[in-house]
């Protein structure tokens, strides 16, 4: 089965990516706190899927 959240987070990531990229936003702003933020959710979703039950 497809892992839904993490597909909504990169492609949000992406988006936001896109968009700082296009806009040249500097590292403060809320776009790219909010990448630093997704980073960190994939990362907790990928350690928590490897973890055996």
């Amino acid at each position: 089965m497809a892992d839904l959240y993490r597909k909504n987070l990169e492609s949000e990531r992406r988006q936001l990516w896109a968009t700082c990229r296009l806009k040249g936003l500097a590292k403060d702003t809320p776009q790219r706190l909010r990448i630093v933020e997704i980073d960190r959710l994939l990362a907790e979703h990928k350690a928590k899927q490897s973890k055996p039950d």
